[in-house]
């Protein structure tokens, strides 16, 4: 009997802390009991710069294959490779024996082409000179067509030494720009033909350097609508912030060189290219690059990228306290700025946008707001009292 008395008292005691225990709690502290604390910022409407960021590569501002156009045997390769060469410097070297005979035949051919002629003038002054005292105009005017001939005879004469002449310069086979070059695809003591398909070595200008983009077409189209509608104000030309694979913003300077004049079938975009400083050669063609457009400025509220979440199809959302209750709206943005998005649709100026708290929150729950602010560091700090969403 003691025994049953002392387990009723123990149930009676349980029960008595529990109580005491869930009236400790407080409405502000029952979980699903209260309203959840929440931080929150005033939304407001602000000029700030339009900017949108493209994929693109990097591309060579001149790239030519080194042929030859004489045919012969590599006597020397006097350039190293992945060294700056100038327009002018020597490659490679050919074998020029043979074109240097050929050039002394053709200029054994001038001089015999020159006596001829020089033969043929004097035939013609003896017999203008005799024209009717034993010269028949038969003989003249035969006189005539050979002292053409050997005029004919010359030029053809110095027109293939000439050539001769060229061929051996082309021996010399020279860089025709500024660049870098590559490793050679021959050696010494290889045969060469002229205008052989296959090149030699490549020659490549990295300063400057283009990079090509693409830009949807419709997004180009819906930023025409927003210039005409005022909606997107340009402020002079386009400016450019070229991006690295690393994340790291390059100095070089850039410029829209070519701004596409056709849209891809198969794509829907417009190739864009622009153009870069790139005097310590940093780019290198085929690197993959971003490329920040400013086009200019437009009115929008700036939303803390902390406090917005994206669906997986894309759908950008945020969180606002409207009459006591945690409202999700839906947010459309063009970008982004200083860690916030440049959102046009889907939330007004003096909206609660809730940016802290936003743990296990859902649509519909009851908040009790306070005022804080975001630092440059992306801290959220408390700067007022608490007051009623």
């Amino acid at each position: 009997m003691a025994s049953g008395q002392g387990i009723v008292r123990w149930a009676a005691l349980a029960i008595l802390l529990a109580t005491q225990a869930f009236a400790q709690q407080g409405p502000g502290r029952a979980g699903s009991q209260g309203p959840t604390e929440v931080g929150v910022v005033a939304t407001a409407e602000e000029d700030v710069p339009y900017t949108v960021t493209l994929p693109g590569r990097a591309i060579a501002y001149q790239q030519t294959g080194i042929r030859p156009q004489v045919g012969g045997e590599i006597l020397e390769i006097p350039y190293d490779p992945g060294k700056p060469v100038k327009a002018g410097d020597v490659l490679f070297r050919l074998d020029p024996e043979t074109l240097a005979a050929a050039l002394a035949a053709a200029e054994a051919a001038v001089a015999g082409a020159e006596a001829s002629l020089t033969q043929a003038q004097n035939t013609v002054t003896r017999y203008r000179r005799l024209e009717g005292s034993g010269v028949s105009a038969v003989e003249r005017a035969n006189a005539e067509v050979a002292l053409k001939q050997a005029e004919a005879d010359l030029k053809s004469a110095e027109a293939a030494r000439d050539a001769a002449r060229l061929a051996l310069q082309r021996t010399e086979i020279k860089s025709p720009l500024d660049g870098m070059a590559d490793v050679a695809a021959v050696s010494v003591g290889d045969l060469v033909t002229a205008s052989q398909s296959e090149s030699l070595t490549t020659i490549t200008q990295l300063d400057p350097i283009y990079v090509d983009v693409s830009e949807s077409s419709a997004r180009m189209l819906r930023n025409r609508a927003r210039i005409t509608a005022g909606q997107l104000v340009v402020n002079g030309g386009v400016k450019t912030q070229l991006i690295l694979e690393t994340g790291e913003e390059y100095q070089g300077e850039g410029r829209i060189v070519s701004p596409g004049i056709a849209v891809s079938p198969t794509t829907g975009t417009v190739p864009i290219r622009l153009q870069f400083d790139n005097p310590d050669r940093m780019i290198l063609p085929g690197q993959f690059l971003r490329v920040k457009l400013t086009l200019g400025t437009t009115r929008a509220v700036l939303v803390p990228q902390r406090a917005t979440s994206r669906a997986s199809d894309g759908t950008l959302t945020a969180f606002v306290a409207r009459d006591g209750k945690a409202q999700q709206v839906t947010l459309s943005e063009q970008g982004s700025y200083r860690n916030s998005w440049i959102v046009t649709q889907g939330i007004s100026p003096g909206e609660q946008l809730i940016v802290d708290g936003l743990e296990n929150l859902r649509a519909g729950a009851e908040v009790t707001t306070v005022p804080v602010t975001i630092d440059a560091q992306g801290v959220v700090r408390e700067i007022g009292e608490r007051g009623e969403g």
